[in-house]
Order: C-alpha cells, then sequence, then structure tokens
C-alpha cells in the first residue's frame, strides 16, 4: 500500500504533524507542491552547511531552524518557511539585524522576510550570509 500524500492546506502549505528532527522537515520538503521542492531542498542543505549542527522542526505546518545555543530555551528559532500559490516565504525572526536586512517587511518588528518565487534566482551567497548571522543571534522562541 502506497503511503498517503499529506493534505495542501490553502495556498498549498503541506499539512505535517508537529515533530523534530531530520524526518518531519524531511517529508514537508517531500509535500512541497512543484517547484518549490526543489528550491527548498537546495536551500536547506545550504542551510545544514552554513550551521553545522543545525536543530530542525516542523511546527504550525512550518519547518523551523535553530542553531541550538546552550544559554537559548529549546524551542528557540532564527528561520521558518511556509509555502504559499506562488511563492516560498522564509522569515527571519532577527532580520532587522542582518546586513543587508531582507527585503520584505513584517507587521513584528525584528522579522524580516525573503520570498521565493518560481522564475527567481536566489542568490545563494546571500542567503548563506543571512542565515549564518541569523544562528548566531538569539533565536525566537516558540
Amino acid at each position: 500500500m502506497a503511503a498517503q500524500k499529506p493534505v495542501l492546506l490553502s495556498g498549498g502549505n503541506p499539512q505535517i504533524p508537529k515533530g523534530y528532527g531530520y524526518a518531519p522537515v524531511q517529508a514537508y520538503i517531500d509535500a512541497m507542491p512543484g517547484w518549490k521542492s526543489d528550491v527548498w531542498r537546495r536551500l536547506d542543505k545550504l542551510i545544514e552547511r552554513a550551521v553545522p549542527g543545525v536543530r530542525k522542526a516542523v511546527k504550525w505546518n512550518s519547518p523551523l531552524y535553530s542553531a541550538g545555543h546552550a544559554d537559548e530555551p529549546e524551542d528557540s528559532w532564527f528561520l521558518s518557511i511556509h509555502c504559499y500559490d506562488k511563492y516560498i516565504k522564509v522569515a527571519f525572526f532577527r532580520g532587522q539585524a542582518l546586513d543587508p536586512v531582507p527585503p520584505v517587511a513584517s507587521k513584528s518588528g525584528d522579522t524580516r522576510y525573503f520570498h521565493i518565487h518560481e522564475a527567481d534566482t536566489v542568490d545563494e551567497a546571500q542567503f548563506a550570509g543571512w542565515v549564518k548571522q541569523a544562528s548566531a543571534l538569539p533565536g525566537e522562541k516558540m
């Protein structure tokens, strides 16, 4: 019997059960619709290279990434993603402190977003720079 594919919520975001570690995030990536899966698989590997030992989880149907600093609470995260119909939304929770600041403002003071659309070419060096900077900052408790 074939495994059942995850449900896609409105906007195309995969419905993945809450879980910690590689497996739930991989399940999310595998369930991302269309072009989004390949793009995020590549960027997920980039995050792993930029932040050795990065911790991962899926909460609220979104992958979260943590540097796991010893002085932080267990559930502190520096980045999350979410699928929408036309783009992947990357949230840097302390994005206002990054250089350069990611381009999309948030209603929350510190969070900044980076949107990835199908036709976009992601500057992987810039993205890795944001990830490294963000991972060195205090995480957001969630």
